[in-house]
């Protein structure tokens, strides 16, 4: 295997990308190197004669990493306030307000969940990069207005112009567009694990920078990233593909109605619902967690990375080995319901035996190896379930009902946690995660649809 230049890629500090690109010259993973035609790029060498490549093209390799680097940096300004951000408000006017503390974590969802189907339609009409490039200006702009609030009232604004750029749905359709479906699903679960790398380096990153800038100094640094990825979409991320020929080849087989009745098919309600709890959750948890580790773990904010660093280092060791072998044994089901498992452990942990630092790490280590697993997962297995001619319907509900569950969580963790403390977050978070893991147990086994083409 030739190893990358691992310097380069550090000084960069592309986490996401050096990932990737090592799993690139890995030929277990399927990507092409650059170095070989696409010609030579074939399929390997178990794959019967004739059978499509499952291995990324370089146009392909180039987009799905492009794209999850644009989304990595956009979640991770989303993140970098979450371990500290209800610690802060009090310091603002009207930040006492437990409520009004939650509509400012959550805002961002609602937004999200009313404008993302919008944005896709729009990308289909007007081409994916100037939609993605809007949207982003938006979020820009809300970063930096949030980075001058010294109200509740004017962060909750900010957050609100955050969740207005809505490019989740545009994203993923134009990650669809440039992949064949036999390494679509490889590409969309770059995308979840790009979610789950930057949730996991926000842990440790938010309570150092707030240390350092503070939380204004946190929401311009957000902007700017945010900027960065606009150089991104410019120059890293391919030219799309002309709309007028998507919808040449489309419109005249399909129609969006049919398309949007397919997309809530019961296969695809069961992961919709299954991300909206995840993010109500996580939206919820973080309302409390950081509270609960001053108080009953006696740490200072600025300590808090010593308990999310090593907590989150381990889930990442624990997760990957049972995704490996899911995929391998054919097994995904099994390990999607076990991470839900973990998730219902974790909830009733937090509830009942959350009494000392220790514990409160332990139970974070749990919730973060059924995060990783869940957040890299669910976009794959929506890829898979999809009917070809309605993924990106299902893409948009997909997104929007995710956007949908970070504004559920942050309003009702605040109002929760006003009126009867963190007992009332981990038990509405307990009876989600049982509910999620009966209705997840009636899924079928996910099928890699690239090998049934093969």
């Amino acid at each position: 295997m030739v190893t990358p230049d691992t310097s380069r890629l550090t000084e960069k500090g592309n986490l996401l990308l050096y990932a990737a690109l090592l799993l690139g010259r890995n030929p277990r993973f399927g990507f092409a190197p650059d170095s070989v035609s696409m010609s030579a790029a074939a399929a390997p060498a178990s794959d019967p004669p004739g059978a499509p490549s499952l291995a990324f093209t370089p146009r392909e390799r180039r987009a799905a990493l492009s794209l999850s680097s644009l989304y990595a940096l956009r979640m991770l300004g989303l993140f970098l306030i979450l371990p500290v951000f209800a610690l802060h408000a009090p310091k603002m006017a009207g930040g006492d307000n437990l409520t009004l503390v939650g509509w400012a974590l959550g805002i961002y969802g609602l937004t999200q969940g009313i404008l993302q189907i919008p944005f896709g339609m729009a990308s289909d009409r007007l081409g994916r990069k100037p939609v993605i490039i809007f949207g982003l200006v938006l979020f820009a702009v809300g970063s930096f207005v949030a980075a001058a609030a010294d109200t509740i009232w004017m962060a909750i604004l900010g957050r609100a112009l955050q969740g207005a750029g809505a490019i989740s749905a545009a994203v993923t359709a134009f990650l669809a567009d440039q992949t064949r479906d036999e390494v679509r699903t490889k590409a969309m679960a770059l995308i979840g694990a790009s979610i789950g790398l930057m949730f996991a380096v926000s842990l440790v990153a938010g309570p150092l920078l707030y240390a350092v800038i503070g939380m204004g100094g946190i929401f311009a640094f957000t902007g700017v990233l945010v900027t960065a990825a606009i150089g991104v979409v410019i120059w890293v991320v391919p030219e799309d593909q002309p709309q007028s020929t998507l919808l040449g080849q489309h419109a005249a087989k399909h129609n969006p109605m049919a398309d949007l009745g397919a997309a809530l098919a019961p296969e695809l309600l069961r992961l919709n619902l299954g991300i909206f709890c995840l993010h109500l959750v996580l939206m919820a948890m973080f309302v409390a967690v950081p509270q609960m580790l001053v108080s009953i773990g006696g740490l200072a904010l600025s300590a808090h990375w010593q308990v999310y660093l090593p907590t989150v280092l381990a889930s990442f060791l624990v997760m990957m080995p049972p995704l490996a072998w899911g995929e391998r044994q054919g097994k995904l089901k099994h390990v999607f319901l076990a991470a839900i498992g973990i998730l219902v452990v974790a909830q009733a942990g937090f509830l009942w035996f959350a009494v000392s630092l220790p514990a409160i790490a332990v139970l974070l280590a749990l919730f973060f190896v059924a995060f990783n697993v869940l957040e890299a997962s669910l976009p794959s297995l929506v890829s898979r379930a999809a009917p070809a001619h309605a993924k990106g319907a299902a893409l948009g509900v997909y997104n929007t009902t995710q956007a949908l569950g970070l504004f559920a969580g942050g309003a009702l963790g605040g109002w929760l946690y006003k009126t009867s403390g963190p007992a009332g977050i981990f038990g509405l978070g307990l009876v989600l995660c049982v509910i999620w893991f009966v209705v997840a147990a009636g899924m079928r086994e996910p099928v890699k649809k690239s090998l049934v083409s093969a």
